[in-house]
Formats: C-alpha cells, sequence, structure tokens
C-alpha cells in the first residue's frame, strides 16, 4: 500500500481554475449578442407604444374637432381638424361653449423617441406626400421617429 503524500491544504489547482475561466468567458461572450438583442427589441416595441399613444391623442384631437367640441377659435384654418403641433395636444385647448376656462388635453408631456431618447419627432401634415420627409406646417398628421435605421422586423423605423 503506497502512502499519497498531500500538504493539509485543500483547493483548486492552477488548471482547474484557467479551464474555468475559459468556459465562464465563452459563456459570457455567447449571452452578449442575446443581450444586445433583448434591448434593441425593448427600444423597438417602446417605440411602437409611444407611436400608438400619440397617434391615439392626435385622432381624439381630430374627433372632438369634427364634433365640434372644441373652441372653433383654436383651430387652424385649413388644419383639417388636425392639431397645430404637438405643443397644442399638451398645452390643451378650450372646450367649446364652456366659460369655465377648461381645457382638453390629450397629451401630458410630448413623450421622448425611445431610440434617440430625444422630444423629437418627424412630423407629416395632411396635406403632405404620404413619402414626404418635410412636415409642411400646417398640422400634425402623423409623426415618425427620426432615426435612420432598419428594425429587427427589416422595416424603416419612419414608416412604422
Amino acid at each position: 500500500m503506497t502512502k499519497i503524500r498531500t500538504s493539509g491544504i485543500a483547493g483548486f489547482t492552477f488548471i482547474e481554475l484557467v479551464v474555468c475561466t475559459a468556459v465562464m468567458m465563452i459563456l459570457a461572450s455567447a449571452a452578449l449578442p442575446i443581450v444586445r438583442i433583448s434591448i434593441r427589441r425593448q427600444r423597438e416595441a417602446d417605440l411602437h407604444r409611444t407611436l400608438r399613444e400619440v397617434r391615439a391623442a392626435i385622432d381624439k384631437f381630430k374627433n372632438y374637432a369634427d364634433s365640434n367640441q372644441i373652441a372653433s377659435a383654436d383651430l387652424q384654418f385649413g388644419s383639417e381638424g388636425y392639431p397645430a403641433s404637438l405643443e397644442q395636444l399638451v398645452e390643451g385647448v378650450p372646450i367649446a361653449n364652456d366659460a369655465s376656462g377648461r381645457k382638453w388635453k390629450f397629451l401630458r408631456r410630448i413623450p421622448l423617441d425611445p431610440l434617440t431618447g430625444k422630444a423629437e419627432w418627424g412630423m407629416r401634415s395632411y396635406q403632405d406626400d404620404p413619402k414626404s420627409m418635410v412636415w409642411g406646417g400646417q398640422n400634425v398628421y402623423d409623426i415618425y421617429s427620426k432615426v435612420d435605421g432598419v428594425g429587427l422586423d427589416g422595416t424603416k423605423y419612419r414608416d412604422w
């Protein structure tokens, strides 16, 4: 019977630590692209939600204007019943035939574009060409992100 001489210290060898570290680095490098894609997917989902909220506010403004619930003095001539700016959706417009001074407000604030982090949006007026990238300034019919890029679904952000 052979007796193996051991020191009283138990632990890992240097080789075991190197192998373990290499395996951890390989796993971490494989997870990094997945994390990047999930962050991008979340920002795109936020962009979809934000566009839906602002477009719903624009549509609500249009419905109120068409049903004469907004004082006609606050509607621009030739605006087709759409808001003059995004700020008008935040500031609100006086209720028609109401002497109390109450206002309809459609947004709490102009939302940030999740892709740029700024409250800057591309806008189209009702009179603009649907493919136009320059706002005519008559009213706000639609908004889009100013980011030049393509989403994970293959469509351009400005076309959403």
